[in-house]
């Protein structure tokens, strides 16, 4: 779920004001009826019964008429029992907001339940203008969301196995990291299942080595006969039994781990790419250059289906981390990378903004520029995506798909520098070395 700043004007006339401070236990809340000083609070438990009962009780009281909440949880579990209900608007804060805020008037560090309750009305009675309130997208949208940020988390996972994996190998069998590109491959993973040791393998007659290799889509002769007779001229790393034995049983529990996440991406990715096949924003984010199978439902999970959530690019370059912040105290001022941010939103489109420049003249020239001025390559990629979010949000905004000619031509009547700094650029062309795209520039 995606937060918004409300726009001016638009705030309902409140029945109350409600701040919770959450656990997995219980709830305290505070009530503030509108329109007097008259304060309540109370504890519900956190049973979903519990919370639907509290719920419905304040519906019932206020007659179905909206009413404000604050907690301290920015997406979670008590956000999403709450979220079903449509008399309760909620605004959620940063933890950090909070603590801060509560901070302020309580220096002394002092905390309980019931004054962070306080504190959080305090928040949400005086400066409500401030919060960004709750505005769900579509369940599509929020179902791509989830499923491509768990995709993330479990790539993330796969690569901690695999390096635990690779530690573990190099302990006792090190060939097989050289006999294999990357250890988490199925072939690696399948090879070490079959032979966990290099005793193990030496036993294993060539004919059978060779069937396994071809039977896992290996078929190269030259490489299965170089494997083969690496395999036998390889010598143990180590003789101990009790490193052999307790490293193998190691790698063989991380091999299913891999295996296990293998799989679960992949049921992942089906989804995914169902999803953005019937998303109605699909082909317009599919238009980007550089944005492929993995990029292009992250873009749609970071614009959202409501075309009302932002209504200048600068509100997402600032909210994604992007855009840096300046600070400024009397005759000091310095730009500074941007740290408070949805660190998932800002990593999609430095990705993107780094994808594009296999594809798109103008971001690989812009890129180059950058660099020429002294940037390192996350900064000037990170320059990048802040120019790209801009092209992204006008076509979001108007539903159309991106155009790389028709930006180029834009691009050299408002800056005719531009063009010769593209003229390199479109002089080359980008070549598939080794299964990477490297680009060429043609000699002049």
């Amino acid at each position: 779920m995606t937060n918004v700043t409300p726009s001016p004007g638009a705030e309902p006339e409140w029945a109350a004001f409600v701040a919770i401070d959450w656990g997995d236990r219980k709830n305290v809340w505070k009530l503030a009826v509108a329109g007097s000083e008259q304060r309540e609070e109370g504890e519900t438990g956190s049973e979903p019964e519990e919370v639907d009962a509290w719920a419905t009780g304040l519906a019932v009281r206020f007659g179905g008429r909206p009413i404000a909440v604050i907690l301290e949880q920015s997406r979670g579990a008590m956000i999403y029992k709450l979220a079903k209900y449509a008399h309760l608007v909620l605004f959620p804060v940063h933890s950090a907001t909070a603590a801060r805020y509560r901070e302020a008037f309580h220096p002394s560090g002092a905390k309980s339940d019931p004054g962070d309750t306080d504190s959080l009305l305090d928040l949400l009675l005086r400066h409500r203008g401030e919060l960004r309130q709750m505005r769900p997208d579509n369940v599509p949208t929020r179902l791509l969301r989830i499923l491509v940020e768990q995709r993330r988390e479990m790539v993330d996972d796969r690569t901690r196995y695999s390096n635990r994996l690779t530690s573990c190998l190099k302990m006792y069998f090190p060939q097989v990291l050289k006999w294999f590109d990357r250890v988490s491959s199925p072939l690696a993973c399948a090879f070490v299942q079959r032979w966990p040791t290099l005793r193990k393998l030496r036993e294993a007659h060539p004919g059978t080595l060779k069937k396994f290799f071809v039977e896992h889509n290996c078929r190269s002769e030259e490489l299965i006969r170089t494997r083969i007779a690496e395999a036998r001229r390889a010598v143990e790393a180590t003789n101990d039994a009790a490193v052999i034995e307790g490293e193998s049983l190691t790698a063989l529990g991380l091999i299913a781990q891999i295996e296990v996440l293998r799989l679960h991406i992949d049921v992942l990715d089906r989804r995914i790419g169902e999803l953005v096949q019937e998303h109605p924003d699909g082909a317009l984010f599919s238009s980007f250059p550089g944005a492929g199978e993995a990029l292009v439902p992250r873009l749609i999970a970071a614009f959202g289906s409501d075309r009302t959530r932002y209504s200048k690019a600068d509100e997402i370059q600032e909210y994604s981390g992007i855009a840096p912040v300046t600070k400024a105290s009397g005759r000091k001022q310095c730009v500074q990378f941007r740290r408070a941010c949805p660190k998932f939103l800002r990593q999609t489109f430095q990705e993107f903004a780094q994808h594009s420049m296999q594809k798109s003249e103008w971001a690989k020239a812009f890129y180059q520029s950058e660099r020429e001025k002294g940037k390192d390559h996350h900064c000037a990629v990170r320059k990048l995506g802040f120019k790209w979010i801009r092209i992204l949000f006008r076509c979001w905004k108007d539903g159309t798909a991106y155009d790389e000619a028709l930006y180029l031509r834009s691009l050299e009547k408002r800056r005719p520098a531009m063009k010769a700094a593209l003229r390199p650029a479109t002089t080359g062309k980008w070549k598939n070395v080794a299964g990477f795209q490297k680009f060429s520039v043609n000699p002049s």
